[in-house]
């Protein structure tokens, strides 16, 4: 079962973004958009880790960790615009596990999460690997798994290893976007910490072995990664 994460914060693009990159890590995602809610959802679901905003209404973030420790030790990572030492020192000091600045990294956020996760529960959620069906097609692409060959209109490409398991990936789900993040960690299979340029890198070498427009079969979408044209 995968870990349950609350995201308090009352800006919805940041709980957006931070659900997109938690559930891409595995993890599942509860959304809180004020200190009340935040405090509801803690009392009310088991919560294994909550990302807590500070400037929330009705009430902020530092009222809702002092309610949560007088009965609940989950682990809590404060996440404030305020970085200055006594903000951070307050927040530690009433219970939090971790304090996190804005603006941040989603990628530091997850890192984060993870840390605490392996602390508090002693393993990380498994990521899901994506099945290969016998045969995938799009368009005039056909991929054979059992040959591991990609051919285009019949003829063959030549593919890495790399390269073949990010034109499987995008090729069972044509038209799905998929984050960097996604894509490094099927196509090198380990944690993505920060490998955007080796993800750009790869999608342009594909994107020349498929055809001579650069958007003709992996079309970019800009702020959220790469998707294969139906």
């Amino acid at each position: 079962m995968a870990y349950k994460i609350l995201v308090a914060d009352d800006e919805k693009d940041i709980r957006s973004v931070l659900r997109l990159y938690l559930e891409d890590a595995g993890y599942e995602v509860v959304e809180a958009a004020d200190g009340l809610q935040a405090l509801e959802a803690l009392e009310s679901q088991e919560i294994d880790l909550c990302l807590l905003d500070i400037m929330m209404p009705e009430l902020d973030g530092y009222q809702v960790l002092k309610r949560v420790r007088e009965a609940d030790d989950v682990p809590i990572i404060v996440v404030s615009a305020k970085g200055q030492d006594p903000e951070k020192i307050l927040g530690l000091n009433l219970g939090a596990d971790d304090y996190m600045v804005k603006p941040f990294n989603p990628l530091e956020a997850v890192a984060r999460v993870n840390t605490n996760i392996r602390r508090a529960k002693g393993t990380l959620p498994q990521r899901q690997t994506q099945r290969i069906t016998p045969t995938l097609k799009c368009r005039d692409l056909e991929l054979d798994p059992e040959a591991c060959l990609l051919t285009k209109a019949g003829q063959p490409i030549e593919l890495t290893s790399v390269e073949y398991r990010i034109m499987a990936l995008l090729m069972e789900h044509p038209g799905r976007v998929f984050t960097k993040q996604q894509i490094y960690e099927c196509g090198w299979d380990e944690d993505y910490i920060a490998a955007e340029n080796s993800v750009m890198v790869c999608i342009s070498k594909l994107r020349s072995k498929l055809a001579d427009d650069p958007q003709a079969y992996i079309k970019t979408i800009r702020g959220l990664g790469y998707r294969l044209e139906r």
